[in-house]
């Protein structure tokens, strides 16, 4: 059974940060890259970042220089820093493999408003 449980998001204004955390079930973790996902109101769900298994980033370029992805393979765990947070930025943010499994988790809601 896959498990992705996402957490960390909140409301914060712009400028500051927050960081996401995913816990996977080992079966879609283990040697796969992982992403991070969003989805705004009337969007597409879009990869924001991935890490492969070896620690490999690459970023959209909106968020490059911003987003830190990493990821704890022992803990099962991907992990998102998101500093100097936008009002555009706001989303519900969901992880999974890159590419993506079918299956998606609940997501956890990232708003940047002032």
């Amino acid at each position: 059974q896959v498990q992705l449980v996402e957490s960390g998001g909140g409301l914060v204004q712009p400028g500051e940060s927050l960081r996401l955390s995913c816990v996977a079930s080992g079966r879609i973790f283990r040697l796969n890259a992982m992403g991070w996902y969003h989805q705004a109101p009337g969007k597409q769900r879009e990869l924001v970042a991935a890490v492969t298994s070896g620690g490999s980033t690459n970023y959209a370029d909106s968020v490059k220089g911003r987003f830190t992805i990493s990821r704890d393979n022992a803990k099962n765990t991907v992990y998102l820093q998101m500093n100097n947070l936008k009002p555009e930025d706001s989303a519900v943010y969901y992880c999974n493999a890159h590419p993506a499994w079918e299956y998606w988790g609940q997501g956890t809601q990232v708003t940047v408003s002032s």
